[in-house]
């Protein structure tokens, strides 16, 4: 029976989008949150470049820190979120429309699912892929839960592994935040920033300097990620261009692709989400999909069927052991790999939340958690069988490069497809969607910054687009140039020490948004 008695709304603000903002030099800046991060940012780029080893050595050592004494709470941390995620979606509140129960869809599902994607993790994708269940299969730095390298146990371990990695506690991570900044912002009129998601636990004083800390932590864990992501995957596709076309691995190379990557970047940015990110992430998808079938199909065979239902299996099997802590006898494995991941995804879950969110009005709490949660699961179960599994059997079966084991990262999924038909032709295709997943990730990025540096504004004018995009590439730039693969690595560092404050950050937000959706729900009086 449905009780037609309203209450008040107790989560409702007089504060205005933007009313702490300052107009100058052609952009519309938050105070202090621009400004703050600004400097900080600049600050971090001069000291690593004056003194790389030393930025390395102790920002190594306070991830190192975070890792050893925490792994713990990561781990039980990312449970929490798939247990919250999969709890909403048969709850009451999960009937709940993300901007109003009028709102629509501003974009289509395929439109949708290709932006997700492709902001979420297409590029890590493309770099692991085959690198990791490899590495792990050949026990390259550990391996799960101690099973036996370079036996068919370890094999399957190395499958299950890689997709636990990929697989639902990720997009957990990401669907906590993005649900949370959707909610508030579209239900609720609250600024489209990190901090509106804490309104029910901090009230007025989300506007205040407990948000304005909160919004600096995603700011720079997002920079510092993005800039990372863009020198790291230059130096993959410089390797690559060597190894097609014998073009120079060298840091001109890599500072010619970062150059190229953020001036398209700059042209998407600029023309915002449907003429830049929602273009190029349909044309990423389309391309991903005609190399993911041809790898399907020619690495796996007849044996598609069976491959899927290998990775599967060896997913679900390693599902609840992985999720362990406690009593693990795996150390160098556990800590370098998975714990490193979860503090990777939480240090990349502002941005990659906040965009989700700018895409998802009009999706009901339940339609949003069973799509950012299920359909990446069983996309990259696909991919995984296709790329993972096809480089796993090369290295069993003594094929390649790859029967070796792992000598270069970057190289792998190259080393994979150059014993498949029409390699170079592949190859160039890789290549080409490094670049784009890139692209995407950076002009993405940039709309996410700039949001949250302009007080939650979504249609800041377009010289603040291009400053953030431009900086990304010009921290990427220096830093690979000035310090080398070393001073990426310290900016790497900063993001993942950025994790462990920005965890505890998002296990308060399961609170806070729940509180938000529950008295969504009795307001409406059902």
């Amino acid at each position: 029976m449905t009780n037609n008695i309203t209450t008040k709304d107790p989560y409702t603000t007089d504060y205005e989008v933007g009313q702490d903002n300052l107009e100058m030099f052609g952009m519309d800046l938050h105070n202090p949150v621009f400004f703050i991060s600004a400097c900080l940012i600049i600050v971090f780029v001069i000291g690593t470049l004056m003194f790389p080893a030393e930025a390395k050595a102790m920002l190594d050592s306070a991830k190192g820190w975070s890792i050893e004494n925490f792994d713990w709470f990561f781990i039980w941390a990312a449970n929490l979120f798939v247990l919250f995620c999969i709890a909403l979606v048969f709850l009451p509140v999960g009937s709940i429309r993300l901007g109003g129960e009028d709102a629509v869809p501003e974009f289509s599902t395929i439109s949708w699912f290709a932006m997700l994607f492709a902001a979420g993790m297409g590029i890590g994708l493309m770099f692991w892929s085959v690198a990791e269940p490899v590495a792990y299969y050949t026990d390259w730095y550990g391996t799960p839960l101690n099973a036996p390298p370079n036996t068919p146990e370890g094999a399957r371990a190395a499958m299950g592994a890689t997709m636990f990695h990929w697989g639902l506690h990720p997009w957990a991570i990401y669907a906590v935040v993005a649900l949370s900044l959707a909610f508030f912002s579209y239900n609720k009129g609250m600024p489209l920033t990190i901090r509106s998601a804490f309104y029910p636990i901090l009230g007025e004083a989300c506007w205040g300097w407990a948000g304005h800390l909160i919004d600096l932590l995603a700011v720079l864990a997002t920079i510092f990620g993005l800039a990372t992501s863009l020198g790291l995957g230059a130096q993959q596709a410089a390797g690559g261009l060597h190894h097609l076309f014998g073009i120079s691995n060298a840091i001109n190379t890599q500072i010619a692709i970062i150059v190229g990557v953020t001036s398209v970047a700059i042209f998407s940015v600029v023309r915002g989400i449907d003429g830049g990110v929602k273009l190029l992430s349909n044309i990423n998808m389309a391309l991903a999909a005609c190399l993911l079938l041809f790898v399907l199909v020619l690495g796996q065979g007849l044996n598609i069927f069976s491959s899927l239902a290998y990775t599967t299996g060896a997913y679900l099997e390693n599902l609840l052991p992985l999720s362990n802590s406690f009593g693990r006898e795996d150390d160098t494995w556990f800590h370098g790999w998975t714990v490193f991941y979860w503090a990777w995804w939480i240090s990349w879950s502002p941005f990659v939340g906040m965009f989700i969110a700018r895409i998802s009005k009009g999706r009901t709490v339940r339609q949003f958690i069973a799509a950012v949660l299920l359909v990446p699961t069983l996309v990259t179960i696909v991919w995984m069988t296709a790329f993972g599994g096809t480089g796993l059997d090369q290295a069993m079966n003594g094929v390649g490069q790859l029967a070796n084991g792992i000598s270069d990262v970057s190289l792998a999924m190259f080393y994979m497809l150059e014993n498949l038909p029409l390699s170079q032709i592949t190859s160039f295709l890789g290549i080409t969607l490094v670049l784009i997943f890139f692209i995407t990730s950076s002009d993405s990025g940039s709309l996410v910054i700039d949001s949250i540096t302009a007080g939650g504004k979504v249609d800041a004018p377009v010289p603040q687009r291009i400053f953030w995009a431009t900086l990304e590439g010009v921290i990427a730039g220096t830093l690979l140039y000035g310090g080398g693969a070393e001073a990426l690595k310290a900016l790497q560092a900063g993001a993942i020490t950025v994790g462990l404050p920005f965890t505890v950050v998002l296990v308060i937000m399961c609170v806070s948004l729940y509180k938000g959706l529950a008295a969504e729900r009795r307001q409406a009086g059902a």
